[in-house]
């Protein structure tokens, strides 16, 4: 019985490392050239640059080879990724959806702020969202979408004294997009385009007064020396980052090397960058605000916690002039399209005539 059992175990064991070992030659033999997000930032430290240059040539047995960079170190502001990717420029690239929205207005639906007020809820909307997100890179820019990860929810760094919203009324604020810009301007602030690596001494000089960012992104870029009071809510939503490549690439893979592409980098890029998006919230706000934390920083900025008057006002604001001014931008179909799917994961639906 023993030997029997014994045996097919073996068995069992050898038909394994036989399936491994047709995927492994099943995969092509391929060097990928790959534009990364921001190199200063989490998301590409911790993420993409381990999973693209040392994980993936790994489980690929070497089959597998990578080339990278990220769009700053090219001298780009990120916001002609997908153009120069739909020209074949490189195979994979990364930016924040918002960046192209002069390019597909639609994309912009994929960050609105203020429905997730924690990654759980962000992923929620942003899965709804995928299929979309899915034909407007298809049909806008030539790519094969690969994976959508997170920054942290883009929060208010202020440099003078602040205790709700209505604190924004009448100050230069600097955006991180479009519909975050608008919705500021319907807070009665001005909204202001300023590069996020302006933004310090811009707010050192008085050319804004507070500016939206990701927690661990104005952590890690130094905002907290320049402004003092930082809030919470996320008036600039969760930033997704796009990963897509070029579609004629793609398609020159062999199915099997498209299969094991999927499967890894939801494995083991997206599912852990998601994972660590809400502990990250946390982490880098106790930074910013002389909490514990496991970096040296002299971070000590005043947290303001937003009210439920706060939160009220803002969704107001977001159903009555910030979505239904980018279902005319967009058009009626992308607009009933994100009702049918974001709209009906988080609760709030764009009027449409």
């Amino acid at each position: 019985m023993h030997a029997m059992m014994k045996r097919s175990l073996l068995a069992g064991a050898s038909l394994l490392v036989a399936a491994s070992a047709v995927q492994a030659q099943e995969i092509d033999e391929v060097t990928l050239s790959v534009v990364g997000s921001w190199s200063s930032l989490p998301l590409y430290q911790k993420f993409e640059e381990p999973f693209w240059t040392e994980h993936l040539p790994e489980a690929s047995d070497g089959a597998i080879t990578v080339e990278m960079t990220t769009f700053n170190q090219l001298g780009s502001s990120g916001g002609d990724v997908f153009r120069l990717l739909s020209e074949g420029v490189f195979d994979v690239g990364m930016t924040v959806a918002d960046y192209t929205v002069a390019d597909a207005p639609e994309l912009e639906g994929l960050d609105v702020p203020l429905i997730a007020t924690d990654a759980a809820a962000a992923r929620e909307a942003v899965d709804a969202a995928r299929p979309m997100v899915e034909d407007i890179m298809r049909e806008r820019f030539g790519a094969k979408l690969l994976a959508i990860a997170p920054y942290p929810p883009q929060v208010v760094f202020c440099n003078d004294e602040l205790s709700s919203l209505a604190d924004l009324e009448g100050r230069k604020v600097r955006g991180s997009g479009r519909m975050t810009t608008q919705f500021l301007e319907a807070l009665g602030a001005e909204g202001i385009n300023l590069a996020f690596s302006e933004v310090p001494g811009a707010l050192e000089r008085g050319i804004v007064d507070c500016a939206i960012t990701g927690a661990g992104s104005g952590l890690s870029a130094g905002w907290w020396e320049s402004a003092d009071y930082l809030m919470t809510l996320p008036l600039g939503g969760w930033d997704p980052v796009v990963t897509a490549m070029n579609l004629e690439r793609w398609e020159s893979l062999s199915p099997a090397t498209q299969e094991f592409l999927t499967a890894q980098i939801s494995e083991h890029f997206e599912g852990p960058a998601w994972a660590d998006a809400q502990g990250a919230l946390e982490r880098d706000v106790a930074c910013l605000t002389g909490g514990e934390c496991a970096v040296e920083t002299e971070a000590a900025m005043t947290l303001v916690e937003a009210s439920e008057e706060d939160r009220q006002t803002a969704l107001a604001v977001l159903q009555e002039t910030v979505l239904p001014d980018w279902a005319e931008r967009a058009g009626d179909e992308w607009a009933t399209r994100w009702n049918e799917s974001v709209g009906a994961a988080t609760g709030v639906e764009i009027p449409l005539n």
